[in-house]
């Protein structure tokens, strides 16, 4: 038995049940699944996205209305679910959701998490580099005491590699210099972008603009990652970008790990 862990960003639940994704979702048989871009409140999930793919559903939904948001749905009984991380701007946003799956001997946790976008401008990058200076120190306490994945939109591409035209995005957000040393940064820690463990190839892309004709000639971003602790990333076989059907302007990025919760 193994684990199988999705994460999507749906770009708002309502377009992608609208879309197919309800259906997908039962096919995919996860036993995790990470949502990010909700774009809901309580009310418009109530009756209608609590269960998902034969899957418990938990969520950390943004104040504002028609915003961010992430869920984390599942098979299995979590031990405890932590809804946000720094107390204040970033929980307001909707931008983090853990459950914990403890046991005598283990900790370990699954994260739905997403990190805001700078692309509207000076005042939004500036908030998602805050977001990355609370997150860092907050991912190593973790670290310190017990194993994670974080599933999730990312919002940076790593390295040339995780983009088509990587020399003209240099400039632009989710491509900037200082974005992508963070991201060094934590990976020299010991966490792990897992899918680039199992797939060193070019053009693996998980996200495409909604201008010209980005799908179809897969001008794409790889800004979905699952980042895991080594002893779990150590554990991942198998992953795959679903291309086959569009929910999202994002596609679900599955990966399956050996261990079970």
């Amino acid at each position: 038995m193994g684990f199988r862990l999705v994460t999507l960003n749906l770009n708002g639940i309502r377009s992608a049940a609208s879309k197919g994704f309800l259906d997908w979702a039962e096919a995919a048989a996860a036993d995790c699944m990470g949502v990010q871009e909700v774009k809901a409140q309580a009310a418009d999930v109530a009756g209608r996205f609590e269960r998902v793919g034969g899957l418990d559903g938990h969520f950390h939904f943004a104040q504002k209305k028609g915003y961010s948001g992430v869920g984390l749905y599942t098979r299995h009984e979590p031990s405890d679910v932590v809804v946000g991380f720094d107390g204040g701007e970033f929980d307001a946003e909707g931008r983090w959701i853990e459950l914990r799956f403890d046991k005598p001997g283990r900790k370990l946790s699954i994260i739905s998490c997403y990190f805001p976008s700078g692309s509207s401008g000076e005042e939004r990058q500036a908030a998602k580099y805050r977001f990355l200076d609370l997150l860092q120190p907050h991912l190593m306490a973790l670290k310190a005491e017990r194993e994670f994945i974080l599933v999730g939109d990312v919002n940076i591409a790593h390295k040339e590699i995780d983009l088509k035209n990587w020399r003209g995005n240099q400039k632009n957000s989710g491509f900037l210099p200082e974005e992508r040393a963070w991201m060094t940064r934590l990976l020299d820690t010991g966490v792990v972008d897992v899918f680039r463990r199992l797939n060193p190839n070019p053009e693996q892309y998980t996200w495409w603009s909604n201008r010209g004709q980005a799908w179809a000639k897969n001008v794409g971003w790889r800004l979905d990652y699952h980042l895991a602790t080594p002893a779990l990333a150590e554990t991942a076989r198998r992953e795959q970008i679903f291309l086959a059907q569009r929910f999202s302007d994002h596609a679900p990025l599955t990966i399956d790990y050996e261990f079970t919760l």
